[in-house]
């Protein structure tokens, strides 16, 4: 097994010397052109394209013609300065395997205001970020895409593409998984058609946030003092109405003694003494609770609906007559007799979900897992990314220069003193 090993390096390292051989031949490389092609570039590309050296030779030379038509070399942070302050696009930590996590959340207006060129740059900007901030084992990063601020799903699909794209052809071999997090309603259709032609499909996931609600794994917001600040502090609250609950004739407000930062009111549908739908004066049919399921207004519901059962023409076989000839309206409230007013409620109940509606559970595997399943399952590990507040300090950190720009983080308690031209000589 020694001798194979070696053998399949040594393989390997001719087949590099062949590609970087061949680049030379056809125009030599600048300096940063070699720096570019070192070794672990070559072996991406060259599994890219199988192993074949000349593909992967002519896919090199398309790349470094594609950066330097870009500028990849001229890249500063200055030139996004508006893009940092709003977070964008950024880096917002290294999961376990010390991968990078890239985080694009970009608003469906940024299209109209900017060119494709200005957004190419700062993905590749960012792209470059990540790199930089690579250990020399890693080699792949995750890409999460916040599409929430969409309402076009052609519009996202488009940003979506052309990104892939430009990750598939430049950097190919970088992404590890990419995950589309709360796309339009329309997208999944799309989707379905365009991804058998798009190269990093395998890899790209659909999630909603609305999956994760009940997961408080990152919760904790005293590591980010910025942040911190943001949320509800009880202390600076100077009223002088009383806490308690607040009721109406369908909802009850309450507002808890022991606060909590997020969410220190409930609101909830309740059925009180004081709840009651229709006269409350003492009658033959006794009073009708309110409960969730016949909380509407009968103002609006049809006549037979708003009659209670056995009332038109004091007869109730009239009254199943009408019932049955009108499509299913707001639940009626049950009948009850003025000694039995305590009597429970007996709303319709749900069917059973039967196994004959269902004819794919006799050909489902035991132990199968949905691809829904694995998507929710491959992104628990990046929720924490996801759900962490945006710090531009913290981010600028990470820059290396020449990305990082003329702008330096300066900690707020050093102050330089002025300096007249006096003292200076």
């Amino acid at each position: 097994m020694g001798k194979k090993d070696l053998q399949g390096d040594q393989n390997d390292d001719a087949k590099v010397e062949a590609v970087l051989e061949l680049l030379r031949k056809q125009a030599p490389l600048t300096v940063k052109q070699e720096k570019f092609c070192n070794k672990a570039c070559v072996e991406r590309f060259l599994q890219a394209k199988g192993d074949n050296v000349r593909k992967a030779v002519k896919h090199l030379r398309a790349c470094l013609s594609w950066r330097e038509s870009i500028g990849t070399d001229n890249l500063i942070a200055d030139e996004f300065s508006a893009e940092l302050v709003e977070g964008v696009a950024f880096v917002a930590g290294h999961d376990e395997e010390s991968r990078p996590v890239l985080i694009f959340r970009i608003k469906q207006d940024y299209q109209k205001f900017h060119s494709q060129k200005l957004f190419t740059r700062l993905l590749v900007f960012t792209l470059e970020v990540a790199i930089q901030t690579m250990p020399k084992s890693v080699e792949q990063l995750v890409l999460l895409f916040d599409a929430s601020f969409f309402r076009s799903a052609s519009a996202f699909m488009n940003l979506l593409l052309a990104t892939l794209k430009i990750v598939a052809e430049y950097y190919p071999g970088r992404l590890y998984k990419a995950f589309v997090i709360d796309p339009p309603s329309l997208f999944a259709y799309l989707w379905k058609g365009v991804r058998p032609f798009v190269e990093l499909s395998t890899v790209t996931m659909m999630v909603s946030s609305l999956d994760f609600e009940e997961s408080l794994e990152f919760n904790d917001f005293s590591n980010y003092p910025r942040t911190s600040s943001l949320r509800f502090d009880p202390s600076s609250l100077k009223s002088t109405a009383k806490i308690g609950s607040c009721s109406s004739s369908r909802f009850s407000f309450t507002v808890s003694h022991h606060f909590d930062s997020l969410k220190p009111w409930y609101l909830s549908l309740t059925d009180t003494s004081a709840s009651k739908v229709g006269p409350t004066s003492p009658s033959p049919l006794g009073p009708a609770l309110i409960s969730p399921l016949n909380a509407r207004s009968f103002s609006f519901a049809s006549p037979a609906a708003r009659t209670p059962r056995g009332s038109i023409n004091g007869g109730g076989n009239s009254t199943r007559h009408t019932r049955k000839s009108l499509f299913p309206s707001t639940p009626l409230p049950q009948r009850t007799t003025g000694s039995d007013s305590s009597s429970r409620i007996s709303h319709p109940r749900t069917p059973r979900p039967s196994f004959l509606q269902s004819p794919a559970m006799f050909f489902r595997k035991e132990g199968h897992v949905s691809r829904t399943d694995k998507s929710r399952e491959s992104f628990m590990p990046f929720l924490k990314f996801y759900r962490r507040p945006y710090d531009e300090m913290i981010y600028r950190s990470k820059m290396r220069p020449p990305l990082g720009g003329l702008i330096s983080i300066v900690s707020p308690h050093l102050r330089r003193r002025h300096v007249s031209v006096s003292q200076r000589f």
